[in-house]
């Protein structure tokens, strides 16, 4: 197996991509346009990506998955949990935990995706 990356099903694939891209920071690129419209987009983090799609007339549902993000530094987990936490909702407290980590979970507010966003102490 090469990889296995998540596949997001949102109502608007760029300004998601733009969205998340300004979270995260990455680099975006775009995989399908019809009519001046993003079908699809992939925001590169890394050595991962996330794919975006748009909805085909389907209801969206995230409920079930989560995203879980690594991030290198304290200040990194900080900033991102405080960007999300500025218009999404909060379902775990950014916090120390027993294994180890800086840990605190958010949904955005655009997909009501949730993140679960981890600092591993060393």
């Amino acid at each position: 197996m090469k990889n296995v990356s998540p596949y997001v099903i949102v109502e608007d694939v760029a300004s998601s991509v733009e969205y998340y891209q300004k979270i995260f920071g990455g680099d975006v690129k775009i995989l399908n346009k019809q009519d001046g419209v993003v079908m699809h987009a992939e925001l590169h983090l890394g050595d991962s990506l996330i794919h975006f799609s748009a909805t085909y007339g389907r209801q969206p549902v995230s409920e079930n998955v989560k995203l879980i993000v690594q991030c290198e530094s304290e200040e990194e987990i900080r900033n991102t949990y405080e960007t999300l936490k500025a218009d999404g909702e909060v379902t775990v407290e950014l916090q120390d935990t027993f294994f180890g980590a800086l840990h605190g979970q958010v949904v955005d507010r655009r997909n009501r995706i949730c993140f679960i966003l981890n600092y591993f102490k060393r």
